[in-house]
């Protein structure tokens, strides 16, 4: 059964990879167009970044109050969050149950 809730948690962690590959690209866009200066802080290869991604996940795009931006930065954090915690739960149910 804890093998199962492991790839169950894998799953998950796809599904939350898939959403943020979708999101995280047309938030970069947005503050591309609209913030270059937050933009410009993430240096050249914001994708991966991880001070990008640290924004992020801290929720650093409220600042802005941009509502076009929260609409797609809340999805993209959403899903970063739903796929990081998955992995982590994925990989300790496979270590528990090994």
């Amino acid at each position: 059964m804890g093998m199962f809730l492991a790839l169950i948690c894998l799953a998950v962690a796809i599904s939350g990879a898939m959403a943020f590959v979708f999101f995280w690209p047309m938030t970069l866009v947005h503050l591309r167009d609209r913030h270059p200066a937050v933009k410009q802080g993430f240096g050249s290869m914001a994708f991966t970044s991880t001070t990008a991604l640290g924004w992020l996940l801290a929720g650093k795009y409220r600042a802005l109050a941009d509502p076009s931006l929260n609409g797609l930065a809340i999805p993209a954090r959403i899903a970063l969050a739903c796929t990081l915690l998955a992995l982590l739960s994925s990989g300790m149910l496979w270590l528990i149950y090994h």
